[in-house]
């Protein structure tokens, strides 16, 4: 696999919307809106990475600071094709974020996701990964769905 991580630019938008065909992360026409000022805005904060494998985008990730913290990331969406998960992709994605975020000083990396049982293996990998949970959030996504937030410190 000849894999490469690297910020992501605009012509990554319409291989980005077919990994979200693929997986559950949000729908792919919201893409547009959501990566507008990052790929408009040179003053950005936020941040959007993209593997690709030969040159082909499989994988995306998004983060932004959050409001009114100093040096304090959120990671909002990361995703990989689903015919591609399970090989180490997003273990790189997330190795390669905590390296940017901690090349900027930045200081610590949140992550929000869902308690619900079919997100299991989504918070292993995070647990995997030496986040912390810091808290469980009761019926936020809806009746009986909670808020799982990690939490790692990055420096």
């Amino acid at each position: 696999m000849n894999l490469k991580i690297r910020p992501t630019v605009q012509a990554d938008t319409p291989h980005l919307k077919t990994v979200l065909n693929t997986i559950e992360l949000f729908p792919p026409e919201m893409l547009d809106d959501m990566i507008a000022d990052y790929l408009s805005n040179p003053e950005t904060e936020a941040i959007w990475f993209t593997a690709a494998e030969d040159g082909v985008p499989i994988a995306l990730g998004y983060c932004a600071p959050e409001m009114l913290t100093e040096g304090t990331y959120n990671l909002y969406a990361i995703g990989v094709k689903s015919d591609l998960q399970g090989k180490g992709i997003g273990r790189q994605m997330m190795a390669y974020l905590e390296r940017q975020l901690k090349e900027k000083g930045h200081r610590i990396l949140i992550v929000e996701t869902s308690g619900g049982p079919d997100l299991t293996l989504t918070r292993k990998f995070y647990e995997d990964l030496n986040y912390t949970k810091e808290a469980v959030i009761r019926d936020f996504w809806s009746k009986g769905e909670d808020k799982v937030v990690y939490w790692k410190k990055l420096k």
